[in-house]
């Protein structure tokens, strides 16, 4: 991306870096439709503005967990984390880190895994991902990774049980990306989808 600089009175220089495009496709579909958070391959998504119908993540709200610890826990708050948007080349990395063979998208409860997008977990928040088909997804941010996840994937491996302190650490920055629904409909395999980045700069405070 390009850059310049603009000066905002009494702020200094801020450096803004100019709305952008960059497009990538969807490689596979999953859906969390039973008790665990584990997810399975579906042919397609059908989303609403509530997510996906009967995922253990769908719904217009949630209740607020220890990663907003500003709330009391079980606050009723608006859901923004309906959907968890993946990378190829992201999850091929963690996993060669990790010392695996692969990294499957189910394992960790993955909706949506994509290809193309470089550095696709660095997405910043409002990005906006527009698929061919008509939905668009609006990213919420970066997905934090967990022991849980890592324990999923232990369990994939006999004898790995490392990979459970491992992963929140390996997979910093990588583990893609949390969004909902912002315009629905369904979302196919192979579909390409091109994700809308606003202009950026840091808040200088």
């Amino acid at each position: 991306m390009s850059e310049k600089e603009v000066r905002f009175s009494g702020a200094g220089d801020v450096t803004i870096v100019p709305a952008c495009k960059r497009t990538g496709r969807v490689t596979g579909l999953f859906s969390a439709l039973g008790e665990g958070f584990r997810t399975r391959r579906v042919d397609q998504l059908e989303l609403g503005f509530d997510g996906i119908a009967g995922d253990r993540h769908g719904g217009l709200t949630r209740k607020s967990n220890a990663r907003e610890p500003w709330y009391e826990k079980g606050t009723v708050m608006r859901n923004e984390q309906q959907l968890s948007l993946l990378d190829e080349a992201e999850l091929s990395a963690i996993a060669q880190d990790l010392g695996i063979e692969r990294l499957a998208p189910e394992w960790i409860g993955g909706n949506l895994l994509l290809e193309g997008i470089t550095r696709f977990s660095l997405l910043p928040p409002r990005t906006l991902l527009m698929f061919e088909g008509g939905v668009t997804i609006r990213v919420d941010g970066d997905r934090g990774p967990c022991r849980i996840s890592g324990r999923s994937i232990a369990e994939q491996f006999e004898g790995r049980e490392d990979i459970e302190f491992a992963f929140p650490k390996v997979a910093k920055y990588r583990r893609g990306l949390v969004g909902w629904v912002e315009v629905p409909g369904t979302i196919e395999e192979g579909e390409q989808v091109t994700a809308r980045i606003w202009e950026q700069w840091i808040y200088p405070g």
